[in-house]
């Protein structure tokens, strides 16, 4: 049977390969800038009065992608680049066609795209089509930076040194970068470089790049960006070291057991050694995570786990080879794992390419025991080798490896899990045919039995065409301890379609229906779930939009169940239940001050009904930083002698940014499903590059006497030698 799967998917994958064929790499053939070295200085300053930038070959002559991807753009952009021995370095002049206020929302990094007037430059330095570097500022001069994998996604929890500046002007503001070469990796001896540069007019509500991109993809899909022609070929970085120490105070209190406040502190380290242009090794020592933002609480109403990102730093940084192995609900690594309920010793990273495209991602952690909690060790390997011009095939293992635990464990005599798998992600040079299949299997001491899980998705997507299909298998006795498994033992199909009108109408920019399936069957393929929903969308031009979904539902448990997770009378395993929902969303205009959007469902749910509203609302007082709430609330309605309930989930947040280096946010959450009420205040001074001082304040009390049940007060001070 695992042969079986194995073979299907990958045929399946490859089959539809050689139905998109290949294209022509049009951009990278049409669209070529060239750049010479300089042995002037340049004063990162914004203002572009070096010689150097009038003798610059230019970019211009952007190309509209939204609201049409048609023609060029109104508001167009001028882009120069030269380099010295140490740097590259932009200029860049963003026109404007309106007058008025440039709409910005805070001076925060690495802000959102789609809420600032920006600039930013898609850098392809491996030449893949799937892997590189962003920059970019917004008209304010925050600065936006992240790695870029997957085709164009960008992380932006990576950051590194670099410098920036921005004027502003009555009908253009003007910007000019500083990159280093040695924050950034490539290959030795390249003469090109896949480039892009994308901007973001929100005045005039359009999005442009220089080399032109379909409107259905992201402007930094680094499949349609052109090419950087270097006069010279680049020279390898040698090995580099930088290191970042901290050291920490905290005090906590517990009043919920009355305990006397507890002091503490802390001191570690994190090093980066650039080994190579492109292979840097990154470690830890006794990291601390307290400056780490609090999540954002859920109400929870699910028969499995609920999923919270990883947000600590070192896990973020070059993690795109390990955590988009698998997929959303099967992940066989997944760093929140670790640490996840004992402290984090130390641990290693290695990461780059090596080869002919061929990349390699190695980590290793260590964690110590924790009451209980046994000590373990935590790695996971990946090789990943590009084939055809955009896919790649991948190869993994993980291992978690229980290193010391007292008698007394709940893990004593359990020592080991691992996951070993091969991937294959497709992706067609256009983008047009995108896709992934694998197969993992997981070892643990016992017998053998159903321990893999296998799965094979397609889709295609053109401007008014979209479809896709995926199917997926996870055994019974799947395990995978470091990763995310939501359920298993059950296949799971997904079809959908969906088509997009794009009316000469003056005021919308397209509209169109969409089918989806989701069903879930058991290992003897009978149905459990099964959700079919249909729903219409339309976007207007000034980017408000409006969705009506239609669900019909069938459910069948397979174990006992209290729909509201209160501790009231469970549903009997084995009960069967249909219904149907409607759902009205609603998204404004984001550009304005003050912005909005609202979901509202109302149907069944299991043998009840439920409704349900959730909000979000935003006033921006730029650049300074915006207000917002964010609530949810749940009415569930069930027949005695289950349990009704009314949720309540209640988030007002002020995020305010001072200047481009001081921030204050608070964030306070309600959240009666567990009587609790959260604040958490961070306050940031970054007082020099990637360096900062964190002053961290988090509280729970009870909602209805506002009595204290613990809190704590950290100060984190970090610093970067380079």
């Amino acid at each position: 049977m695992k042969s079986f799967f194995l073979f299907f998917h990958i045929l399946f994958l490859t089959g539809f390969y050689s139905l998109s064929g290949q294209v022509d790499r049009v951009n990278r053939d049409s669209y070529r800038i060239h750049i010479a070295k300089t042995d002037m200085e340049i004063e990162i300053d914004g203002i572009l009065d070096e010689p150097v930038w009038s003798q610059a070959e230019k970019a211009a002559d952007f190309h509209r992608i939204l609201p049409i991807d048609t023609g060029y753009a109104d508001a167009q952009t001028e882009v120069m680049l030269t380099y010295d021995e140490t740097n590259l370095y932009l200029g860049i002049i963003s026109h404007d066609t309106l007058p008025g206020k440039r709409p910005v929302e805070s001076l925060r990094r690495d802000f959102s795209f789609s809420r600032n007037d920006n600039f930013i430059a898609f850098i392809d330095t491996y030449n893949d089509q799937t892997n590189g570097f962003a920059f970019g500022v917004s008209a304010a001069g925050a600065q936006w930076d992240g790695m870029q994998a997957n085709g164009g996604f960008v992380s932006l929890e990576w950051d590194c040194k670099w410098k920036s500046a921005v004027m502003n002007y009555p009908g253009n503001w003007i910007a000019e970068f500083s990159i280093p070469f040695r924050s950034i990796r490539y290959r030795d001896g390249d003469k090109h470089w896949g480039i892009n540069f994308s901007r973001m007019d929100l005045k005039s509500n359009e999005k442009s790049s220089w080399a032109p991109v379909p409107r259905q993809f992201q402007s930094a899909n680094l499949a349609y960006a052109g090419t950087l022609v270097w006069d010279h070929p680049l020279p390898g970085s040698g090995v580099r070291v930088s290191v970042i120490p901290y050291v920490s105070g905290k005090v906590t209190q517990d009043k919920e057991t009355e305990g006397d406040p507890d002091f503490g502190g802390g001191a570690g380290l994190d090093a980066k050694f650039i080994l190579s242009s492109s292979v840097n090794l990154d470690i830890t020592l006794n990291p601390d995570y307290s400056q780490v933002e609090v999540d954002r609480q859920q109400t929870n109403l699910d028969r499995f786990e609920l999923f919270f990102p990883e947000k600590r730093q070192f896990f973020l940084e070059n993690s795109d080879l390990f955590a988009n192995l698998g997929t959303e609900t099967v992940r066989p690594f997944f760093s929140r794992r670790i640490g996840l309920n004992s402290p984090v010793l130390g641990g290693a990273r290695l990461s780059g390419v090596i080869g002919d495209n061929m990349r390699i991602g190695v980590m290793n952690m260590q964690t110590g025991m924790q009451d209980t909690i046994p000590a373990s060790n935590y790695s996971v390997a990946v090789l990943q080798q590009k084939v055809f011009s955009r896919s790649n095939i991948s190869v993994f293992m993980t291992n978690k490896q229980v290193t010391r635990s007292r008698e007394d464990s709940v893990f004593a005599g359990y020592k080991y899990n691992r996951v070993a798998g091969v991937e294959f992600n497709l992706a067609s040079a256009d983008n047009r045919w995108t896709g992934k299949s694998f197969y993992h299997h997981s070892f643990y001491p016992g017998p053998e039995d159903d321990r893999f899980s296998a799965s094979a998705a397609i889709e295609y997507n053109t401007q008014q065409f979209s479809t896709g299909l995926s199917h997926i298998y996870v055994g019974r006795d799947y395990l995978a301890e470091m990763g995310f498994i939501r359920r298993t033992g059950y296949h799971r199909m997904q079809p959908s379609i969906s088509y997009k009108f794009y009316p000469a109408a003056k005021r919308i920019a397209n509209h169109g229906p969409e089918l989806a399936m989701d069903t879930y069957f058991d290992t003897d393929f009978s149905v459990t779930d099964l959700e079919i929903e249909l729903s219409y969308a339309i976007v207007w031009l000034n980017r408000s939009t409006l969705s009506v979904d239609l669900e019909d539902g069938y459910l069948k448990l397979l174990e006992p169940f209290d729909p509201t997770n209160t501790g009231g009378n469970t549903l009997p395993a084995g009960s069967e239940f249909r219904w149907k929902e409607l759902s009205l969303s609603y998204t404004s205009d984001t550009r304005r001050l003050f912005n909005y959007m609202f979901t509202a469902r109302y149907g069944g749910f299991f043998n009840g009904t439920r409704f349900s509203l959730d909000a979000e609302i935003n006033y921006r007082v730029q650049p300074y930083g915006s207000l917002a709430i964010e609530s949810s609330y749940n009415r569930i309605m069930l027949p005695e002698p289950y349990t009704s309930a009314d949720f309540i989930l209640f988030g007002p947040r002020i995020d305010l940014t001072f200047t481009d280096k001081l921030f204050l946010t608070t964030f306070v959450q309600y959240n009666n499903q567990i009587d609790n009420l959260n604040v958490n205040m961070r306050f940031q001074w970054r007082f020099a590059p990637v360096s900062d001082l964190f002053i961290v304040y988090t509280e729970n009390a009870y909602p209805v006497n506002l009595q204290t049940r613990n809190r704590g007060l950290v100060l984190k001070l970090s610093y970067w030698i380079n």
